[in-house]
């Protein structure tokens, strides 16, 4: 129900943090700010029906996994994500289409379909960073 197109953008909300991990990264800040807003509308304490828990929404193994300690504490969350977000970039050669569907999907789907998997919620997911990072892109 949400139009991605006209949704209210946050330009400014960590934005030292989202910077910080940006650079250190090598990852676009607008593409970071993008994911952030897809996954949890910049709620730090976001939890999925599936157990994913804050900004960029890891999953519990995952952030284990990254030596997050507390998934919402705001900048280990975010440095987290974005690990794991550079990291899948890589994977990919930096297809942002990719990594993000690797990212909601998890690789080894992308890997068994070849490709953005079938599922709904992934091509709507990957769909919605696209128009928020063109968005994010435009906007800081």
């Amino acid at each position: 129900t949400v139009d991605w197109h006209s949704t209210p953008l946050h330009v400014d909300k960590y934005a030292d943090l989202i910077s910080s991990a940006a650079e250190q990264h090598g990852v676009d800040k607008a593409l970071i700010r993008a994911l952030i807003h897809a996954e949890s509308g910049f709620n730090p304490y976001a939890r999925s029906h599936k157990g994913a828990i804050g900004l960029m929404q890891l999953m519990p193994g995952t952030a284990r996994d990254l030596g997050v300690q507390d998934p919402t504490e705001v900048q280990e969350n975010i440095d987290g994500g974005v690990r794991y977000l550079a990291g899948l970039l890589a994977q990919y050669q930096g297809d942002v289409t990719l990594a993000t569907a690797a990212y909601n999907a998890g690789p080894a789907n992308v890997e068994r379909y070849g490709g953005v998997p079938p599922f709904e919620e992934t091509q709507t997911y990957v769909r919605r960073v696209k128009i928020l990072h063109d968005r994010y892109r435009g906007s800081i």
